[in-house]
């Protein structure tokens, strides 16, 4: 699987749209990895994790053919993951030369905001629904949802992918991993894992993850064998309030054999 990560901040943008703290200005200045836009991914050039507002800055920024995507899955409906308004530009009237029907998967809420924002029509789009802890066929995909702790009125979805004898955690909003996603992940490997580490030193672990709490998921990873041998975990979705730029976040991580992502960044399992 080829994963490439499109966006890795938190929803206010690293440096923040409208922040003029410290850690912004340095963002700014010193540019490069330290300029996050809003969360998404793309596996294989064909499945796309989530479509945030900054969409169309990831397609001109990395060239980015977004007609070969014909499977699109959704975390949850917070803004800065789900902006649906502009999946309808998939529509013959915005777009030339597509690939039809873009399939759209998630949970309830998710796929019931894209209905109300985009035509309804099983030409164009279709709608399939994804329950936790089931896995579907999602193009060559098979894809599992798994709860995250996150959004306190809304079923909030990690992802397992696999391919090919490839596994892969898309993990993603989520605090530390709520029972019911611990005792489905026992007994099952993964090549890497994406994990949210919006808090940074900040000792919260609700909602999000910290730094503290990622190092303590690696370990409990290693010991019940849920990551393999030669496995990655890479970090992300990161908040300008930790006040951490790129490479104060590769210096904490690096020890741990921990990679920091960056916006563009692709990495092969």
């Amino acid at each position: 699987m080829k994963i490439h990560l499109l966006g890795t901040s938190a929803a206010e943008g690293f440096p923040g749209i409208f922040c003029q703290c410290e850690h912004c200005r340095n963002a700014r200045e010193l540019g490069g990895k330290n300029i996050r836009t809003r969360t998404s991914a793309i596996i294989d050039d064909t499945l796309k994790i989530d479509f945030p507002p900054d969409t169309n800055l990831h397609v001109l920024r990395d060239n980015i053919d977004l007609s070969k995507v014909t499977d699109l899955i959704i975390t949850h409906t917070h803004t800065d993951h789900l902006y649906a308004e502009d999946i309808s530009m998939k529509l013959p009237i915005y777009a030339n030369k597509q690939n039809y029907p873009l399939n759209i998967h998630g949970h309830d809420l998710p796929l019931y905001f894209c209905r109300t924002r985009i035509e309804e029509t099983d030409e164009y789009f279709t709608f399939n629904l994804l329950k936790p802890f089931k896995s579907y066929q999602v193009g060559s995909f098979k894809v599992t949802g798994l709860l995250a702790d996150h959004a306190r009125l809304e079923t909030c979805m990690l992802y397992a992918i696999e391919k090919n004898g490839k596994s892969f955690l898309y993990g993603h909003d989520t605090g530390w991993f709520p029972d019911e996603t611990w005792e489905w992940l026992n007994g099952r490997q993964f090549d890497a894992a994406l994990l949210d580490c919006t808090n940074g030193n900040i000792p919260v672990k609700r909602n999000h993850l910290n730094i503290e709490a990622v190092i303590e998921i690696q370990s409990r990873f290693v010991k019940e064998s849920i990551l393999k041998p030669n496995g990655k975990i890479v970090v992300t979705h990161f908040s300008h309030n930790i006040g951490l730029l790129h490479e104060d976040l590769e210096e904490i991580f690096n020890p741990y054999g921990i990679d920091v992502a960056y916006d563009g960044m692709k990495f092969t399992i």
